[in-house]
């Protein structure tokens, strides 16, 4: 649990920043609310890896914190696009 943690916090991290831009934040929010789930998992159930489940939680709120950041604010962007393009009359 405290390995499958810190993997997928760090892939989770590296999609919501660098797939963020693409608009797949929602992706590595999704990787990262797993990374929460087995890091909450392996520190419960503790032993020597504790820190490493620590970790990958850590990563896991950033990443999941970072992806919705990104996801809300692609879907604003397209929002307004759509707004300004009916607004001069683009879809008619």
């Amino acid at each position: 649990m405290q390995t499958a943690a810190l993997v997928l916090g760090i892939v989770s991290l590296v999609i919501a920043v660098g797939g963020g831009a693409a608009g797949m934040g929602w992706i590595g929010s999704i990787c990262g609310i797993l990374a929460i789930i087995f890091g909450a998992l392996g520190m419960k159930a503790g032993g020597p890896q504790r820190k490493t489940a620590k970790t990958g939680l850590i990563l896991g709120i950033v990443a999941l914190c970072w992806g919705l950041i990104v996801t809300v604010a692609c879907l604003a962007c397209i929002g307004a696009g759509a707004g300004i393009g009916a607004g001069l009359g683009l879809f008619d």
